[in-house]
């Protein structure tokens, strides 16, 4: 038997494992035989395959003269070698082989597994860049992070969108493309994923836009978080559309205020802070004076100027937190809810009043307007939006009636009596309109008599609502009404047309003519009544000494020159006219001589103190003598005493009407005094 130094084994046993990682199939099999002979110094030695077929020369070899040893690696088997062409094999042999054997299973079972993980490792990589091709064919974004924020992957849908590069972007925080307003990452969404949301990210060049973020946790073969998938699209587009369609839905196009809708909105989500933190609340309503004026004269174009710039002074004054809204026209809404006493909104009502007293420079015209607001109080005017601003709607009226000029800066509390007043106007005004088509007007005439003669010489015309169900309804209630709505012109226009109905009838009946006084409104005195006037007096066949015209003194006071006009248009015709409640209003002396007119009319405020008021005397006693000076009759109304005639006639005066001598009457009473020539003394037992 021959030694077998420790060297040769392990050179055979190197040899060994560079067969296995080199060759394959017969080759491997040849050269495995090979080192089998060189370890047994046989002649013969061959390495049969697990997959070989043995031949019967194999299985007929001689036990006593060859060795046979299987490969095998726990259950699995590789082959076995086979040794021949010795006398005999020795123990010792046996043992070789058999190490021989265990090395080439060894080599062969790691062989086994590294081929089984390349060949895995192919297809896990080869499925890997199947994925990447189709994440980087659609359209979206994705990218993965681990759980700290850190890129891990970035396709081409990212680069498209944000413009960074998978080099660039992957190993960077995800926060590098956060805008400055957000800059967290972790949060409960985060951690489990399947967040839906909508942001702000920023873009390579610096651009911000809007995306549709959706979260997807990332997690590992043990079913272990290690990560996120984020999928991003840019819906800035739709954001903008978005943004458009709710400012055009809440903001007003002219001023750029919020409108009545959100202005409700942020009302009542005020309200609900307010009531949590036991504040008061305050709506106002603002309504703008003389603008309609302005819109009317001067155009649309200045009006929309003037609201702008109307709302821009309104900011100015109000603190980042008040609210202000314009509601539509020339209305508009401020609400102030971090206040500790109602009467806080009545400063700011000031201040805003203030701000309107400059005068508004547009278009080469100085313009000036004000205001009226009305003001509700949150709680115990209302507790909803709505609520408060209908009624500080109903409390900006009531500021307006209250002033009493109409284009005054006034400001008033809503009260439980506002709200039922503006009931009653509101009834009482549609009441009206329903009468004046309806048949429900009717005249009353208040004879006028020459202090002189005693006789009567003509008579006011005095319009009453026959209401169906109230009765007479008294004028106070409905001519400050139909002033304040624009009824008035229809009215007066109905008293205008009946007056001379009547006084064609009279005619045809063989009266006199008499003068029947009819009184006009300012809304009524435009260059149009001329013309009306003149119409109406063809149109009954009635000389001009059958009428006149009954002018109030704060009529004359707008736009001298054009009232002038007017005014010598209608004398023009041979209509007289008449000035109402002198010495109630402010009329300059200087134009006063200028209005060409030919009767003034004490006002019954003054009559009434007469000849007991000292005061009352003086001012009729001076209204007759200017009257004389400027060759004027004079009329005095509301004389109801004989002591009241007897200082009147010892004055002056011309003409009287009032209780003393007869009511307004009926068309028939009147005509039925005209008969018998009612006498001074008389009267009173007609009425």
């Amino acid at each position: 038997m021959l030694a077998h130094p420790v060297s040769d084994f392990l050179s055979n046993s190197a040899a060994l494992c560079d067969a296995v990682l080199r060759l394959r199939g017969a080759a491997l099999a040849e050269e495995l035989g090979r080192i089998a002979r060189s370890v047994l110094n046989s002649p013969d030695g061959r390495y049969l395959p697990a997959d070989h077929v043995a031949g019967p020369a194999e299985l007929a070899a001689d036990p006593e003269h060859s060795l046979s040893q299987a490969v095998q690696f726990d259950e699995q088997y590789f082959g076995r070698f086979i040794v021949s062409g010795r006398a005999g094999y020795s123990e010792t042999d046996r043992q070789h082989l058999a190490s021989l054997a265990s090395v080439a299973a060894s080599v062969l079972q790691v062989h086994s597994l590294a081929q089984r993980s390349t060949h895995a490792y192919v297809q896990v990589e080869a499925q890997l860049q199947h994925q990447s091709q189709i994440l980087d064919q659609i359209h979206e974004s994705v990218l993965t992070m681990d759980l700290s924020g850190f890129i891990t992957s970035w396709n081409k849908g990212a680069e498209r969108l944000f413009g960074y590069s998978s080099v660039e972007a992957v190993g960077r925080n995800i926060l590098f493309l956060y805008e400055d307003e957000d800059m967290s990452f972790h949060d409960a969404f985060v951690e489990q994923g399947g967040r839906l949301m909508e942001v702000r990210r920023k873009k390579k060049s610096g651009e911000i836009f809007w995306a549709s973020l959706s979260l997807s946790p990332l997690c590992d073969m043990h079913d272990r978080s290690i990560g996120l998938i984020a999928y991003l699209t840019d819906i800035t587009e739709r954001k903008l559309a978005e943004e458009r369609i709710h400012h055009l839905a809440y903001y007003d196009a002219l001023t750029n205020l919020p409108n009545r809708t959100l202005l409700t909105k942020l009302v009542d989500q005020a309200l609900t802070v307010a009531q949590r933190s036991k504040l008061h609340g305050c709506v106002l309503f603002i309504d703008l004076n003389r603008f309609k004026m302005i819109n009317d004269t001067l155009g649309r174009q200045i009006g929309d100027e003037l609201l702008r710039d109307v709302a821009q002074r309104f900011r100015s004054v109000l603190r980042d937190q008040d609210l202000v809204a314009r509601l539509g026209g020339d209305e508009f809404a401020v609400g102030l809810f971090d206040i500790s006493q109602h009467y806080e909104a009545s400063m700011v009502a000031h201040k805003l009043l203030a701000a309107l007293s400059a005068p508004f420079l547009i278009g080469g015209h100085d313009l000036r307007v004000g205001g009226s607001i009305g003001i509700s109080v949150y709680p115990q005017d209302g507790g909803d939006a709505e609520t408060l601003l209908r009624l500080a709607d109903i409390a900006m009226y009531r500021a307006k009636q209250g002033g009493g000029d109409a284009d005054g800066d006034h400001v008033a509390f809503y009260s439980q009596d506002m709200n039922q007043g503006m009931q009653e106007r509101m009834r009482i005004e549609s009441g009206l309109r329903h009468a004046l088509g309806n048949g429900q007007l009717l005249l009353h005439y208040q004879p006028k008599f020459s202090i002189a003669s005693g006789k009567i010489i003509g008579a006011e015309a005095l319009v009453r609502w026959l209401h169906p169900e109230r009765g007479l309804v008294p004028p106070a209630e409905f001519i400050p009404l139909a002033e304040a709505t624009g009824l008035v012109v229809q009215v007066g226009e109905w008293v205008l047309e009946a007056a001379c109905a009547q006084a064609q009838q009279w005619k045809q009946a063989g009266l006199p003519p008499i003068r029947l006084a009819v009184n006009v409104s300012a809304r009524e005195f435009t260059s149009a009544l001329p013309g009306r006037v003149q119409e109406t007096l063809v149109r009954y066949g009635l000389e001009p000494t059958w009428l006149e015209l009954e002018i109030t003194e704060s009529t004359l006071m707008h736009n001298i020159d054009r009232v002038i006009g007017i005014m010598d248009r209608i004398t023009a015709l041979g209509v007289t006219l008449s000035l109402d409640d002198f010495g109630t209003g402010y009329s300059s002396l200087s134009y006063l001589k200028r209005f060409p007119i030919d009767t003034l009319k004490i006002d019954r405020s003054f009559t009434t103190g007469i000849p007991g008021d000292a005061n009352d005397c003086a001012i009729a006693s001076t209204i007759i003598s200017i009257a004389q000076q400027l060759k004027h009759k004079v009329i005095a109304e509301g004389v109801e005493t004989v002591e009241q005639l007897a200082f009147l006639k010892s004055s002056g005066c011309d003409e009287v009407q009032g209780y003393l001598f007869a009511r307004p009457l009926t068309a028939e009473a009147f005509e039925q005094a005209l008969r018998e020539n009612w006498q001074q003394g008389q009267g009173g037992h007609a009425a």
